[in-house]
């Protein structure tokens, strides 16, 4: 009996179902009037495909510049991508480049300066100067250093009226938010600044007459290096590895451990405190002036009484004189004529040292910018490579004719345009 009442049931639910099933399939949907169905899209931001680039190299005429943009190699890369390379006869001579090297690279070479700055991107190691500016094309990329000390409000005005793209590549971040191009020239600058030592210390130059270097017995020669940035530690790295006693000077603690933190090795340090500064200077035979600053003239931290109490043949060399030098006596001085005497003191103030080494410096300067104009072409040109690549910003200081750099906005009293709002507005 209870089985019978058991199946009874199932068999009642299952009729139950089976009739809201018919009912259901028998009635329309309800479908409102008031809208439409449709479906969701999201938007993506998709990048265009490659584009070729025409790349211009000229010759460059500036004070004591030697080097050139884009090495051989570095062209015949570009060229095997799809791009045109357009290059003013004897560019690279400086560097010791032929015009051969280039051409079998692929690239164009040409006898007028005029043709060059037809490409509407424009490749330089030198700064743009006064008589580049008739040549320039408007709406055109330049890539080139960004000389604060020279440059002058009229330059910059005549480039915003031919609505120029310009980038200083010595203010280009990579993705370690640090500065490619200026660590390589430091690191240039850095270790070719004990080389000089060497050779003006040397009896033939006038010099003391000794060795930069430890000798058994003989006491080690003593090296005096203000300021512990990139090229004061490659200062002290190639003093340190001739045998050389060194003392570091700067006013960042924070600075001065990162120096003997990188070098792994434990350093005389000190703050720069006059009274020591000049006790230092006094016995010294190598003083070099390695002190940065990012906006501005570099502070004048030895005095002209400090370098008249340095020993006779001794040498000071001042990296940082293309910002106004740290020491009251140093003037700029050229390659050709690279020191003076001041006080029985040999000064070396030559602007731009890495320049006196133009192929070493070259090819530093070609890997950075080589693997950027080519990632620049993949995006679809630099307007869209510098909405991807964040980091990039920090070396444009013209867009498309205005003003992105505040600095400079200030210092020449110009109108300042925030780079971020100008890229967002022309999406």
């Amino acid at each position: 009996m209870v089985v019978r009442c058991w199946l009874l049931l199932i068999a009642t639910s299952n009729l139950k179902t089976s009739n809201q099933q018919q009912v259901m399939s028998q009635q329309k949907p309800k479908i409102s009037t008031s809208f439409s169905y449709e479906t969701l899209e999201e938007t993506l931001d998709i990048k265009p495909k490659g584009s070729e680039m025409h790349i211009g190299i000229p010759k460059e005429i500036a004070f004591q510049e030697n080097r050139v943009a884009l090495t051989p190699d570095a062209v015949s890369v570009l060229i095997s991508n799809g791009h045109h390379v357009t290059i003013e006869h004897n560019a690279g001579e400086a560097s010791h480049f032929r015009d051969k090297d280039y051409s079998e690279a692929g690239a164009r070479i040409v006898y007028d300066r005029a043709e060059v700055f037809k490409a509407p991107v424009l490749v330089k190691s030198a700064p743009i100067i006064e008589e580049d500016i008739p040549l320039l094309q408007f709406n055109q990329v330049i890539i080139s250093p960004l000389h604060l000390s020279v440059l002058k409000a009229s330059l910059l005005e005549k480039m915003m009226e031919k609505k120029i793209t310009a980038i200083s590549f010595e203010n280009l971040k990579d993705d370690s938010d640090s500065y490619p191009i200026v660590r390589s020239m430091s690191e240039i600058a850095g270790s070719a600044v004990m080389l000089i030592a060497a050779q003006y210390l040397s009896s033939a130059n006038h010099g003391k007459g000794v060795l930069l270097g430890g000798i058994a017995g003989i006491a080690p020669t003593k090296v005096i290096i203000l300021g512990a940035g990139i090229v004061g530690e490659y200062a002290a790295r190639a003093a340190l590895a001739l045998g050389a006693s060194v003392k570091v000077f700067d006013n960042s603690v924070y600075r001065l451990k990162r120096l003997e933190n990188n070098i792994g090795h434990r350093l005389w340090t000190s703050v720069m405190e006059p009274r020591m500064l000049a006790k230092q200077l006094k016995t010294c035979e190598v003083a070099v002036g390695a002190i940065s600053n990012e906006t501005g003239r570099t502070p004048m931290v030895v005095t002209e009484e400090m370098v008249s109490n340095m020993r006779p043949g001794s040498i000071v060399i001042d990296v940082s004189i293309d910002r106004g030098g740290c020491f009251e006596t140093s003037e700029i001085t050229s390659h050709e004529h690279p020191v003076f005497l001041k006080y029985g003191v040999i000064h070396y103030c030559v602007p731009n040292i890495p320049s006196g080494f133009a192929r070493t410096a070259s090819q530093a300067i070609s890997n950075v910018l080589m693997p950027l104009l080519l990632e620049a072409a993949e995006e679809g040109g630099f307007e869209k490579l510098i909405w991807h690549k964040l980091h990039l910003r920090s070396g444009i200081y013209l867009f498309k004719g205005s003003l992105t750099n505040f600095y400079l906005s200030e210092r020449f009293d110009l109108k300042y345009t925030d780079l971020n709002l100008l890229i967002a507005s022309q999406r």
